[in-house]
């Protein structure tokens, strides 16, 4: 008995002593969501914190067994590789540029890569650096060894010595990189210039390890870049270096209690917010994406790479609150592209604007970081701003001056629908994406509003007034007796017939965006107070919530989901699986029932936030959803993007430390916390009674700490004063 005592507590030491030892990196599993529900999964990026060289494996779904290799960078958040490395062994022969391997043993990790390449018995190890990377093959069969670089576009691939330099081409821009082995190739494969090019090693190398760099500018910085952060060939400083960052990065926020599962999700979601905007300057220079030029960054970061539309109602809201300093540096970097095209872009990226979605959110994200105190070029902000949406079409996924149908919009106010089997007659709106009009009448509302207060900042009352006038356009399309946001056509008649969940085809494009209007009747961010009135009393604002979670699909699923793809994550026709309802579970505050919100958003985490998988329940475009799923654990969420306030949800941890720029510490304690504890029964903030549902941006500036007492049953008179309800824009 003694003796297994003390062999008990040897164990309860060694255990411990790895728990300490285990850090916020560590918590990071980016498997979860690897394997989709619907649409598109998420991918096991190998990259640091908003690097400009990131990292996944070419395959697609977790449960294939093939791949083709590991690609140099993947520019765009998954959108494409370039200049793929594969290594193999034997006769040159027996491959082909387009041969896929089988693999096993993969492990994947935000600062490390491994596989085993079957066909071939090759163990690939790899850590990623900010513009370079490291990898080691090591050959586990006799023969011949090789390592072949592919151009995946046009391009050109040099080799001497030891060296391998080139480039390939990402839309219309020149990726370069530099190339260098450990080894001594003792052949390369054709001539200069080639697309496809191989290293041959001698039969008796067993391993060989490599590094590169890469660069927008030209094979020299490529080089600079590789020899200024991997110095030697030591793939273990390599990652000691990335924990380090991502140590950094992620310890800005420190959170205490929960599982170990919700920590893992936690911390994986934090570390997907840092997938994107990337920082594209090299040592002092950049290339411009829209003028194709080499810029002098002039001491300040250019970033890009942004699907704005996803990534305003919470991934930049929480960049204002934890690197206030880059996001600054974001929103000048907005301009400066404004400067380059003559448009704000809506889903800047390495090589212009893709040009994506509806609305153009750039105004939101300009609209929080003012009202949040960060320091950028207003004045640029709004001039790109306002010349862009009175200039450029609002049709989806169409960058093109306006159209008769803005011409409309700009006279009457919402943007005119047609009824269901009317043919298109406007050339611009013939693509797959339609005319959307209540989504766009709707983003417009939005965008005009987040305008009016960049020209209120800046003193501007004739373009201030101008552009809140027009934020209250969303009034011209709610339809009184149904509850609903609804089409109308060019006379001003609502659509008849028409059905809220399916009418609209594919993805409901005809009239709204990925969602059916149940999920646009909340798409008011910037008045919510407005849209409770609009529903005549805060009962029937409360009774629709309510029934959004319980209205039936109306079909099967599988006849949803093929009219609705992008509707992944529902409770009844709640999506949590598209951004547009992200702020939804919190509204029931705005309305005097804030133990709904409590309930229903514990709910929607433990459901679709998991440590597995399939683990996001919808596409994670680059940090939106994984930002959501932060500020909910937290406790609390920015509605309004635009409005320095938060509103408050339920915590899942018991104390959470968010450790800012300025040196203080803002804290959320959450006593009597559990899984059943989810209601709020008390608050105070800084040892002060608390009753609001909200607190400020200035509130977390101070430091300080918010403490909840929490209990199993909701207490359903804390937060429900008209003094206690979330303030609304409206002005």
């Amino acid at each position: 008995m003694k003796r297994l005592f003390i062999a008990l507590v040897a164990l309860c030491a060694v255990s411990c002593q790895t728990t300490q030892q285990r850090e916020v990196v560590d918590y990071v599993n980016n498997r979860i969501g690897n394997i989709s529900h619907l649409l598109v999964p998420t991918y096991p990026t190998s990259q640091l914190p908003n690097a400009m060289l990131r990292m996944n494996p070419d395959h697609n779904e977790f449960t294939t067994d093939r791949t083709g290799g590991v690609p140099m960078n993947v520019p765009s958040h998954r959108q494409g590789s370039v200049t793929m490395i594969k290594p193999f062994s034997g006769e040159a022969s027996v491959v082909e540029a387009s041969f896929r391997y089988r693999y096993d043993h993969e492990k994947t990790s935000p600062v490390r890569y491994s596989v085993y390449l079957d066909d071939f018995a090759i163990a690939l190890d790899y850590a990623p650096a900010e513009h370079s990377a490291i990898m080691s093959c090591q050959f586990e069969q006799a023969g011949n060894r090789f390592i072949l670089l592919q151009n995946l576009n046009a391009g050109e691939i040099f080799a001497e010595g030891n060296r391998m330099w080139g480039y390939d081409t990402y839309y219309d821009t020149p990726h370069y990189f530099f190339l260098e082995f450990d080894q001594m190739p003792v052949a390369f494969s054709g001539k200069d210039g080639d697309a496809v090019r191989y290293a041959q090693f001698a039969p008796e190398v067993e391993k060989v390890t490599l590094r590169y760099g890469i660069s927008y500018i030209d094979y020299a910085q490529a080089e600079r870049h590789v020899n200024n952060e991997i110095p030697a060939f030591d793939i273990e400083a390599t990652v000691l270096a990335g924990r380090e960052a991502w140590n950094k990065a992620l310890g800005k926020i420190e959170v205490e209690g929960g599982s170990e599962d919700q920590r893992t999700a936690f911390y994986t979601a934090l570390f997907r917010t840092h997938e994107r905007m990337i920082n594209i300057s090299e040592e002092g220079r950049y290339r411009g994406p829209f003028d194709k030029q080499i810029h002098d960054d002039g001491g300040e970061a250019f970033w890009t790479d942004d699907w704005v539309w996803d990534t305003y109602q919470a991934l930049h809201p929480l960049h204002c609150i934890i690197n206030p300093t880059t996001e600054g540096e974001k929103m000048n970097s907005y301009v400066r592209m404004y400067r380059e095209a003559g448009w704000m872009p809506t889903f800047p990226a390495v090589y212009g604007d893709s040009h994506r979605m509806n609305g153009n959110h750039a105004a939101a994200i300009f609209a929080d970081a003012l009202a949040k105190g960060i320091e950028f070029d207003v004045e640029g902000a709004f001039e790109g701003m306002h010349h862009t949406v009175l200039n450029e079409t609002m049709i989806p996924w169409v960058l093109a001056p306006a159209t008769e149908l803005d011409k409309f919009y700009h006279e009457n106010g919402w943007f005119p629908a047609l009824r269901e089997g009317e043919k298109e007659t406007v050339k611009e709106a013939m693509g797959f994406e339609n005319r959307q009009a209540v989504a766009v009448t709707l983003a417009a509302s939005y965008d005009d509003w987040c305008i009016a207060q960049l020209a209120r900042e800046l003193g501007r009352t004739e373009d201030y007034n101008f552009h809140l006038q027009r934020s209250f356009n969303y009034r011209n399309l709610f339809n009184a007796e149904t509850g609903f946001f609804h089409p109308k056509d060019v006379k001003g008649e609502f659509i008849q017939p028409f059905d809220y969940v399916f009418s609209g085809g594919l993805g409901a494009r005809a009239y709204y965006d990925e969602n059916n209007a149940w999920t646009y009747i909340w798409d008011v961010h910037h008045n919510i107070g407005d849209l409770v009135a609009l529903f005549g009393s805060e009962e029937r604002f409360i009774e629709k919530l309510d029934q959004l979670y319980n209205e039936p699909l109306g079909l099967s699923k599988w006849q949803y989901y093929s009219k609705l793809p992008d509707s992944t994550g529902n409770v009844g026709q709640y999506v949590m699986g598209n951004e547009p309802s992200f702020h939804v579970p919190y509204l029931y505050n705005y309305a005097g029932a804030p133990w709904k919100t409590q309930k229903r958003i514990r709910m929607l985490m433990e459901s679709w936030f998991r440590n597995d998988l399939m683990g996001i329940c919808g596409d994670e475009d680059g940090g939106g959803m994984s930002a959501f799923y932060v500020f909910s654990a937290m406790g609390f969420y920015p509605v309004t993007a635009g409005l320095p306030y938060y509103v408050i949800g339920s915590p899942i941890f018991d104390k959470v430390s968010i450790n800012l720029e300025n040196g203080r510490t803002f804290t959320v304690v959450a006593k009597n916390n559990s899984a059943d504890n989810k209601y709020i029964q008390s608050a105070t903030l800084n040892g002060q009674p608390y009753t609001k549902t909200y607190f400020s941006h200035e509130d977390i500036l101070a430091g300080g700490t918010l403490e909840f007492v929490m209990g199993d049953r909701p207490n359903k008179e804390w937060g429900v004063g008209k003094d206690d309800v979330p303030p609304s824009g409206g002005r």
